[in-house]
C-alpha cells in the first residue's frame, strides 16, 4: 500500500518545474491530483510561463504512475477560478487532503528598467507570489475542514523568504517580500487550523533546475557576469537542485511521518541559508 492510497492533492503551477514533479511524486505515492496552470504569458515575467501541451504532458506522467489528475487552466491571481476548479477536482474524487501552494513568478530584468516597469514588476510577482497563495488556501481549506481528516497544506516560499536578498529592482524586491508574506501567512494559518489537524507549512527551495532558474536572461547575465552571483552559491557542492529533490521534502511534509510538524520553514538549500 503506497503512503498516500486514496488521498487527494491540489497543486498549483503544476505543469512544469516544481510543480510536475510535485504531481508525479504524489501520484506515485497513491495520491490522485487536481492540477491548475496558467499556461499563459505574463507580460512582466522575462521567461516564458508554461503551456496548455505542457500541462497535458504533466497529465499523462501523472498517469504514467498509476494515477489520476484533473487539470484545469487557472490563474491564481482570479480567485473564482481558482475555486472552481478545486471545487470541480472535489466533486469528482470525493474529498480533499493535500494542498501545495507552488505557483510562482520571478519577474527580474537584467537591465535598466523605468519606474513604470518596476511598477509593473513589483504587482505581478505579489499578485502571483503572495495574493495567489492567499487564494489556493481559501479556496482550498473549506473542503479540509468539511473532510474532517484533517490534512495539510505546504507554500512554496524560497531561500529569498528567509534571506534579504533581491536587489533593487521592484521585481526582485517583490519576490523577496511575496516570499516573506508567504510566511507570514503560514505561521497564522497554522495556529488557526491547529485544531482542525490541519497542519500548515513552507519549503524553501535554493535554486532549482526550472524555467526560473535556467531561462535565457538569467543564463546569459551568468555568462557575462561570472562574478555577479557569488551570494547565490550553495555551501554543499551543487550549483541546482533539481525539482525531484524538493518534491521529497513535500513528500515528507504531507506524509505520516510529518503528522506533528507544523508551522515550520524546512528549507531544501544544500546549506544556503546557514553559510556565512
Amino acid at each position: 500500500m503506497a503512503s498516500l492510497d486514496g488521498k487527494v492533492a491540489f497543486i498549483t503551477g503544476v505543469a512544469r518545474g516544481q510543480g510536475r514533479s510535485h504531481a508525479v511524486r504524489l501520484a506515485a505515492d497513491g495520491a490522485s491530483i487536481i492540477g491548475v496552470d496558467i499556461c499563459a504569458d505574463i507580460a512582466s515575467n522575462g521567461y516564458p510561463m508554461a503551456s496548455r501541451d505542457e500541462l497535458d504532458e504533466t497529465v499523462a506522467l501523472v498517469e504514467a504512475k498509476g494515477g489520476k489528475m484533473i487539470a484545469s487552466v487557472a490563474d491564481v491571481r482570479d480567485f473564482h477560478a481558482l475555486k472552481g476548479a478545486v471545487d470541480r477536482g472535489v466533486e469528482q474524487f470525493g474529498r480533499l487532503d493535500i494542498v501545495l501552494a507552488n505557483a510562482g513568478i520571478a519577474t527580474m530584468a537584467f537591465r535598466e528598467l523605468t519606474i513604470e516597469e518596476e511598477l509593473e514588476q513589483w504587482t505581478d510577482v505579489v499578485d502571483v507570489n503572495l495574493i495567489g497563495a492567499f487564494h489556493t488556501a481559501k479556496a482550498a481549506i473549506p473542503h479540509l475542514i468539511a473532510g474532517q481528516r484533517g490534512g495539510s497544506i505546504v507554500f512554496t516560499s524560497s531561500t529569498a523568504g528567509l534571506k534579504g536578498f533581491g536587489g533593487l529592482q521592484g521585481g526582485g524586491l517583490g519576490y523577496a517580500a511575496s516570499k516573506h508574506g508567504i510566511v507570514g501567512l503560514m505561521r497564522t494559518l497554522a495556529n488557526a487550523l491547529a485544531p482542525q489537524n490541519i497542519r500548515v507549512n513552507t519549503v524553501h527551495p535554493t535554486a532549482v533546475r526550472t524555467m526560473m532558474a535556467v531561462n535565457p536572461a538569467m543564463v546569459s547575465f551568468l555568462e557575462n557576469y561570472p562574478d555577479g552571483g557569488p551570494h547565490l552559491q550553495n555551501p554543499l557542492p551543487v550549483d541546482m537542485l533539481e525539482p525531484e529533490d524538493v518534491s521529497a521534502a513535500i513528500a515528507y511534509l504531507v506524509g505520516e511521518d510529518a503528522k506533528y510538524v507544523t508551522g515550520v520553514t524546512f528549507p531544501v538549500d544544500a546549506g544556503f541559508c546557514n553559510k556565512l
